[in-house]
């Protein structure tokens, strides 16, 4: 008897609430997709035959029907893909790898369909029943059809064929490339058994690097004062290492490591990179835009011309103080006996040591006062003051697929619960994916005619506890979970109940960051920062004058951080608009002539950071990674709002949340987001909070 005829597979149970993780395995996905092909395709042909005749049109037959199929992929591929990022494994990959080009297709076939796409354009174009729709239909219809446009339904049928096996093909190579990097993290490691090379590495490292190393080691013999130490191109291994190690040739050796990623033997993202340039143009071209990258931004606020004129801007305003930085790093490794010039496995080093002697602040100082439980808390007690909601723990409520995931309940403003989600907070290499990311579990939507409450998923890769001490963050992992946790809010605090356009579905891509970064500013409140942070072991609050050097540093090396960010966004562009496959120049070539002009040091000529570039290769921020500079202006004007009104009058600043609440947070994608952004400013946006705010005035 097969394990499956013992335990009934968990991704076909339709119950209520979030899915089984705990029970979920890979030999569930197979026969679980394929049921859920065959189920969606039925209806499918049920909804066509239902809209033979397009003047029968209604919401109900269109769009409610089509929600209702969402449902079924929500609970049975959804947690397929998130477990893909979060439980990586060789058997599930060989799962997903098994029905993914069936899934591809038949998301094409629906989008393709002509009579559910005559049918919506029938209710747009039929005066009677477009007035019937509120404007959050009317969205959901319009965007629907200009999926369908998007996916090709126009296209004749030789070269729709061609459409499809391209998307087939782009699908593939995007889980690829994100497996190639998975991998080539794993895979990579710096073992230290001499005391003399991790002389001066704060004591969390090394403590972090010893429980790396018994991890990976049977005989448990690593211990944090005698070594050996493991370190890893994992985000809470490599960057302390390179702010830290005062070996420089160890610090190379980790360094070229990180920006190698992918880029040798099996492993290599290279090949992969044209092709996919190559057959985004190409299926733009088949849609009738000239590039990719105007095909992407078809669906966005900004065109490409916005968006280039905003790099303009932004890099003239940052590119001198970017030189400064530079500059005051040379000096101070001349002046403490670096006799050679400066290389980019130094910029790290050297900016902590200018960081450390300018402000008097290191991340080994703010660590201790910055345990996982009591920044959870402060967030939460933000959240409840700007928001009016209530964050509860509900362990032990809901299946997780790992001992250290939590899961939350949301209270609304009433006492009722609101939503709930998951959070994963922890760095593991060996299957977790890097980076920080906000998905959804569930949607707000109905179903069967009861409302489903969105449930978020919450995923960072923050430094893990070690021994008997709990997770000590830096200042940036705090940053990075407020930033998650502003996007959970989008998703949770919704009020719309198609899900459609309920909580970021829908919303344009280069506002999504909105909330997230406006979330980010509350951590140099002093009310906010202060009621978090307490010594792990004293209780002690943070002292006065860290928190003063914290807040002078802000701005600290502000023009190269956005020069940075500007690298990354108009490498994205030109890739996707002006970069020729087919010409002379490299992606790489490509890739060192941008990074020349927005890096005071020259760049690295082995620099290879594309092939670990997941956010456009991966991930949804082809031609869109603009989103962050573009969304920061956003939230930047956004936070004003609170500054004008008095950060610390809270009756004032509780009556501005709320509004923030009711536009930005509720409206999910059932309106434009500039005009949410004037409901809620009564303005358009500008720059000028964004540049005060960075110091680059």
């Amino acid at each position: 008897m097969s394990d499956l005829s013992i335990n009934p597979n968990p991704l076909l149970a339709l119950d209520e609430g979030p899915p089984a993780f705990d029970r979920i395995r890979p030999e569930h996905v197979q026969p679980a997709v394929e049921q859920l092909l065959k189920d969606t395709t039925t209806g499918l042909e049920q909804i066509e035959l239902s809209l033979e005749n397009p003047a029968a049109a209604t919401w109900s037959n269109t769009i409610g029907s089509l929600e209702a199929l969402g449902q079924r992929w929500e609970r049975i591929w959804s947690p397929v893909s998130h477990l893909m990022g979060v439980k990586n494994s060789d058997a599930l990959r060989e799962a997903h790898e098994a029905v993914l080009a069936d899934v591809v297709a038949l998301g094409l076939r629906m989008r393709q369909s002509r009579p559910i796409y005559d049918a919506l354009a029938h209710i747009r174009q039929d005066e009677t029943l477009w007035s019937q729709l509120d404007e959050t239909q009317q969205r959901i219809v319009s965007k629907r059809i200009q999926d369908a446009e998007l996916a090709g339904i126009a296209l004749p049928a030789s070269e729709q064929e061609r459409f499809n096996k391209i998307s087939e093909r782009l699908s593939q190579l995007s889980t690829e490339f994100s497996n190639h990097v998975l991998d080539a993290t794993r895979d990579w490691e710096l073992v230290l058994d001499h005391p003399d090379d991790v002389e001066g590495l704060p004591s969390s490292l090394t403590l972090l690097a010893a429980q790396s190393f018994n991890n990976q080691e049977e005989d448990q013999s690593a211990d944090p004062e005698s070594g050996p130490w493991r370190f890893t191109l994992d985000g809470p291994s490599a960057m302390p290492f390179l702010q830290h190690c005062r070996v420089p040739h160890l610090r190379e050796k980790l360094y070229r490591a990180f920006v190698t990623r992918a880029s040798d033997g099996e492993l290599d993202n290279s090949p992969l990179i044209n092709e996919i340039l190559e057959l985004r143009r190409e299926r733009a071209n088949l849609l009738g835009f000239d590039t990719f990258a105007e095909m992407s931004v078809a669906t966005k606020m900004a065109s490409v011309t916005d968006v280039e004129s905003m790099f303009d801007l932004l890099r003239q305003a940052s590119w001198d103080a970017g030189q400064a930085d530079l500059a005051d790093l040379q000096e101070l490794a001349r002046a403490s006996g670096q006799d050679q010039p400066l290389c980019h496995w130094d910029l790290a080093f050297w900016a902590e040591r200018l960081r450390e002697q300018r402000f008097d602040l290191t991340d080994e100082q703010l660590r201790p006062y910055f345990p996982l439980e009591r920044v959870l808390d402060g967030l939460f007690d933000l959240a409840g003051r700007l928001f009016g909601i209530t964050v509860e723990p509900a362990d032990g409520q809901a299946p997780t697929w790992h001992e250290d995931v939590r899961f939350f309940r949301v209270l609304a403003e009433s006492g009722e619960p609101a939503a709930f989600f998951y959070l994963d907070p922890y760095s593991r290499p060996e299957d977790k994916r890097g980076g920080a990311w906000m998905d959804e579990c569930l949607s707000r939507r109905i179903v069967a005619g009861q409302l489903q409450l969105p449930v978020a998923h919450l995923v960072c890769n923050g430094t893990p506890p070690v021994g008997d001490r709990p997770s000590l963050m830096t200042f940036r992992e705090v940053e990075t979970l407020f930033h998650e946790f502003g996007h959970g809010l989008q998703h949770m605090l919704t009020t719309v109940d198609h899900a459609d356009a309920s909580g970021i579905n829908g919303v344009e891509w280069d506002a999504v960051e909105l909330p997230s970064q406006f979330m980010e500013n509350w951590c140099y409140h002093r009310e906010t920062l202060m009621g978090i942070a307490r010594h792990f072991e004293t209780k002690e609050p943070l002292p006065e004058t860290l928190f003063e050097n914290l807040r002078r540093a802000r701005n600290y090396r502000a023009g190269s951080l956005m020069l940075r960010q500007l690298n990354f966004g108009m490498l994205d562009m030109y890739l996707h608009h002006q970069y020729d496959p087919a010409g002379d120049e490299t992606v790489l070539d490509a890739q060192q002539r941008i990074a020349a002009s927005t890096s005071p040091l020259e760049p690295l000529p082995e620099n290879r950071f594309l092939c670990g570039f997941q956010h456009i290769f991966a991930g949804g921020y082809a031609a869109g990674y603009y989103s962050y500079k573009w969304a920061e202006l956003l939230s930047a004007d956004a936070f004003s709002a609170f500054e004008e009104v008095g950060l610390d009058n809270e009756e004032a600043v509780a009556t501005t949340g709320r509004r923030f609440r009711d536009t930005v947070l509720a409206s999910g994608g059932g309106r434009h987001p500039m005009d949410v952004f004037r409901d809620f400013r009564g303005r358009e946006p500008g720059t000028d909070a964004l540049l005060r705010h960075t110091g680059l005035a």
